[in-house]
Order: structure tokens, then C-alpha cells, then sequence
């Protein structure tokens, strides 16, 4: 297996961790200090704004699964990348974005990623994200590695509150026209996802679907899970021990009907997908088959979801 590696700045660390930490082909995802003067900083002379560094991740990959046009689109989406002075609630040059290139071919992607995005007019301002070449890597303080897995509660809360999820929603997220929604979907598709109703149980697509591939979100085509992870409850709905990512999913406490549930939605595509269930086996996803698109292995390359089938290489060593 050959690595490469990626360094990205866009704001605050403990957010630009979890969107490429689950992907496939990526190995390790470091928060850390780049771009400055100052030898081995700590967190806190970073954020007095005098060493020059920003807050970063750095990622390393293998690019024959995950390659580096994969991140670059992954990270866009995660930035404002017309901001000057920060990111969102946190604002100075130790919060600016930036992509530090490794490589010459990483800066001819970067570039033409960056051109590619200014000419979709996704955004009215100019793109001032930097480009540059990459410089000494600094990996911060234990305490701040993996801060979305260590305390998942505060890590959501900082989130919401610092603007960023709203931002990638009104950006990203699928801008929701329901005359066409309801062209698009069939009636029950229509009010599982757009509704949040329930399809009846054993009479549903997926429910006992033996044939490997992934699921994607029925309208966004966010990738949501994969039948690596599919299993039979006796529900008579599709059931997963986990998402392919946590990244793409969205949970809300759900009181309807006398019962006190944890409701999922898709991240970008805001559908509801179903429930999620602690139970003393584990963590149940109990989804809608008409919340979802079902793409079979075979077609995962030729649909642009080529770097998902190391999800099936992984299972069958």
C-alpha cells in the first residue's frame, strides 16, 4: 500500500477531523499547526495569533482508494471559503483556510478545484482560500486529537453553535423544491423522507437485501451505509451497526407517537431516514428502504462511488 499525505486548514481542528476520518483509504487524521514560524507551538501561543500557524489537519491516505480529488471536494464543503479573518465564531489568521499542497500534482488538483468552484457561482463572494506549499507539521496537544470521538456532546454543541453545520446546509445541503420532490419520488418514497412516515415493515425494498453494495441517500446521493454492515434484526426493515460515515447523518430526539426515539436524517439531503436504537447487542440503524438508493457493487466505479468498494475488499480479507 502506498500513502500520501494532505494537509488541510479550515478553522477550527476539532470540526475538520470527523468528515475524512471513517472514509475508506484514510489512515490517520492528525490536528495539528502549519503555515507559521514558530517551532513546536502550543495551542495556546497558535491562538495568541503571534506564531503565524494555522489550526490544521493532516491526513494520511492511500490515493488508489481515496484520491486526492476525493478529499478536495470533501474539504470545500466543509469551509467558508470566502472568509478572510477566520472561520464562522472563530476569527483571526490562526482560523484561515488553506490547502497546503505536498506535491506538484496535489497543486495542479488544488487549483483546479479552486477554479471549479468559483466558476459554479455556488458562492456570490470571492474564493480567497490560499494554496501553498506545504511546510513543517506540527501535531497538537493529545487532548485535541480526536476531539469528536472523546467528547461527542460538547464537539456537537461547538459545532452548532459556531455556525459552521447552518453554513454547509445553506450551501450544500439540497435546496428542497416540493412540486418536484413530488414528481420525483413515489408517493410513499415522498412521505417516508420528506414526512418522516414509516414504510410498512417486510414490505419494503432492502429489508432482507443479500446483494453486496452501498446505500445512498434517495436525492442528495450522500453515501449513507453499506450491506458490509446490514444485517437481520426481524424488524422488516434495513438494519446497519453503523453508517459508513457519522459524518453524513444528523440525530433529533423524536417524542412522537408516545415513544421517546432518536430520529436520522441525511446530513446534505435533509431526509428522514429513520431511527437509531441502543440496545444491549449494540447500536441498531433501523432505516426506511424508500429513504434510500441501492447501489450493487459492481456499479459503484461506473455511478462514482469507486472508493467504496475497499469496503468489500476489507470484509472478504
Amino acid at each position: 500500500m502506498r500513502t500520501q499525505k494532505a494537509t488541510f486548514a479550515g478553522g477550527c481542528f476539532w470540526c475538520m477531523v470527523q468528515p475524512f476520518d471513517q472514509e475508506p483509504g484514510i489512515i490517520k487524521v492528525r490536528s495539528g499547526y502549519t503555515g507559521g514560524h514558530t517551532e513546536n507551538p502550543s495551542y495556546r501561543e497558535v491562538c495568541s495569533g503571534k506564531t503565524g500557524h494555522a489550526e490544521a489537519v493532516q491526513i494520511t491516505f492511500d490515493p488508489d482508494v481515496y484520491p486526492y480529488r476525493k478529499l478536495l471536494e470533501q474539504y470545500w464543503q466543509q469551509i467558508d471559503p470566502t472568509d478572510r479573518q477566520g472561520q464562522f465564531h472563530d476569527r483571526g489568521d490562526q482560523y484561515r483556510t488553506a490547502i497546503f499542497y505536498h506535491n506538484a500534482e496535489q497543486k495542479h488538483l488544488a487549483e483546479a478545484s479552486k477554479k471549479e468552484l468559483e466558476q459554479s457561482g455556488r458562492f456570490r463572494e470571492p474564493i480567497v482560500t490560499e494554496i501553498v506549499a506545504a511546510g513543517p507539521f506540527y501535531p497538537a496537544e493529545e487532548s485535541h486529537q480526536n476531539y469528536y470521538r472523546k467528547d461527542p456532546g460538547s464537539y456537537r454543541r461547538y459545532r452548532r453553535g459556531s455556525g459552521r453545520d447552518d453554513f454547509i446546509a445553506k450551501h450544500w445541503g439540497t435546496k428542497k423544491n416540493h412540486k418536484q420532490l413530488k414528481e420525483q419520488l413515489t408517493p410513499i418514497q415522498y412521505e417516508v423522507t420528506q414526512k418522516s412516515g414509516t414504510e410498512p415493515p417486510f414490505q419494503n425494498a432492502y429489508w432482507d437485501n443479500k446483494k453486496p453494495g452501498i446505500y445512498v441517500d434517495l436525492v442528495s446521493g450522500e453515501p449513507l451505509f453499506s450491506t458490509t454492515d446490514q444485517y437481520d434484526a426481524g424488524c422488516g426493515w434495513p438494519s446497519f451497526t453503523r453508517p459508513i460515515s457519522t459524518h453524513r447523518l444528523v440525530t433529533h430526539p423524536d417524542n412522537t407517537l408516545g415513544m421517546f426515539r432518536t430520529e436520522v436524517r441525511s446530513k446534505l439531503g435533509d431526509a428522514h431516514l429513520g431511527h437509531v436504537f441502543t440496545e444491549p447487542t449494540g447500536t441498531r440503524f433501523c432505516i426506511n428502504s424508500a429513504a434510500l438508493r441501492f447501489i450493487p457493487k459492481e456499479d459503484l466505479e461506473k455511478e462514482g462511488y469507486g472508493e467504496y468498494l475497499a469496503l468489500f475488499q476489507q470484509d472478504a480479507q
